[in-house]
């Protein structure tokens, strides 16, 4: 009989010897698994006993007003003035099926949903703040802002 596994683990390829070994891990992970997930599921009953989900409620999120500074109830906002965002100007956008994306080269014209001519939408970390139309300002693009969107309806859109 040992002389029969010697020729089968000779005659084994390579390939076949490590799936094999890999078969008896993955069998290895599935019994540990278990155990792990009968653990997980007595936990989360336990903790769910101990502290009914009635309890839960969101956090309340303060209201910006549109009150200028300094006025009453606002928040301190000092401690997040120099955390740094992305601002992004967005001339407008489109769909296109992966095989026209596929073809594009130099001098390709992809037509846009917008009107020529119609205010940008200015994104802040991809949030929209403001309309804005483009200038040039030193040789260099800018923009200058149209329309601002008012801080309790930015919350009210992060909200959504």
């Amino acid at each position: 009989m040992a002389d029969d596994d010697k020729k089968d683990d000779q005659e084994l390829s390579e390939d076949e010897k490590l799936a094999a070994e890999w078969e008896a891990a993955m069998e290895e992970a599935e019994d540990a698994g278990a155990d792990r997930d009968d653990e997980w599921a007595a936990a989360m009953a336990e903790a769910e006993a101990e502290q009914p989900r009635d309890d839960v409620r969101p956090a309340p999120m303060e209201e910006f007003g549109d009150s200028p500074a300094g006025g009453g109830n606002t928040p301190d906002l000092d401690v997040i003035l120099d955390i740094p965002v992305t601002i992004s100007m967005e001339v407008g956008n489109t769909q296109i099926p992966i095989r026209n994306l596929l073809q594009l080269n130099q001098g390709s014209v992809i037509e846009l949903d917008r009107l020529a001519g119609e205010p940008l939408d200015v994104l802040v970390n991809g949030t929209l703040i403001a309309h804005g139309e483009v200038v040039m300002v030193n040789e260099k693009f800018g923009i200058r802002l149209t329309d601002v969107i008012s801080p309790s309806e930015r919350i009210k859109r992060l909200q959504k």
